[in-house]
């Protein structure tokens, strides 16, 4: 049996191995901007002097949630990488502080709340995490009572109000195949197989929350 200490160092060489995996193109952030020659527009303003203190935090933050957290490690992984590509279409610097505060106030959730009564899926096309990304969590709010939210992504240089569609449910775990989404009061079946959640609608205008989603445990 591994004891606590073991755990950890297992935690820590996997953050190592993290860090090299949240690029798809690009490095991390601490290791984009101490190399030029991969520094686009946009990251030349992400590297900037401005940022400084940012950059820092948020690097902390996510060593910090990545060894008490205990969401599943890749969710982690793959949400960073979310997150860096959403912030590398920023075109201004107030954008790039709005989305350093959110991915903080993302890690905080992590590091604050009990994770393992809640099941995070993200949505895939073609075997890909979608280029529109979606994140579901379903909650066990108590034996009777699920919550399910989710957030839809948009462009990061939108107003604040429009960069993200939320979603909203509650419901009972028997009652958990049939979904009215409170925010929009779009009505959606949710067809759960082993580590798959189908989300379909008939109604016009509810596509953004269909697809296909992937557990992560």
């Amino acid at each position: 049996m591994l004891l606590k200490t073991d755990i950890k160092m297992l935690k820590i060489i996997a953050m190592m191995l993290g860090l090299g995996m949240i690029s798809t193109g690009s490095s991390a952030i601490t290791l984009d901007c101490n190399n030029d020659s991969k520094k686009t527009a946009a990251m030349k303003k992400l590297c900037s002097a401005a940022l400084a203190e940012s950059r820092e935090k948020l690097t902390d933050q996510y060593f910090t949630a990545f060894l008490i957290t205990d969401a599943p490690v890749r969710l982690l992984q793959d949400t960073q990488k979310l997150w860096v590509s959403r912030l590398q279409q920023c075109k201004t610097i107030d954008c790039f502080k709005q989305q350093f505060e959110w991915r903080l106030d993302d890690l905080n959730i992590y590091i604050s709340l009990n994770q393992s009564l809640t099941q995070h899926y993200i949505k895939f096309e073609q075997g890909q995490i979608a280029k529109q990304p979606v994140h579901l969590k379903i909650h066990q709010l108590t034996k009777d009572r699920i919550k399910i939210e989710g957030l839809a992504y948009r462009n990061p240089n939108n107003r604040a109000e429009t960069q993200t569609i939320p979603f909203l449910a509650y419901t009972t775990p028997e009652a958990k195949n049939q979904i009215t989404d409170n925010e929009n009061d779009c009505r959606y079946e949710f067809d759960y197989s082993k580590a798959i959640l189908v989300v379909s609608s008939q109604q016009k205008g509810c596509e953004r929350f269909t697809g296909i989603y992937r557990l992560y445990d």
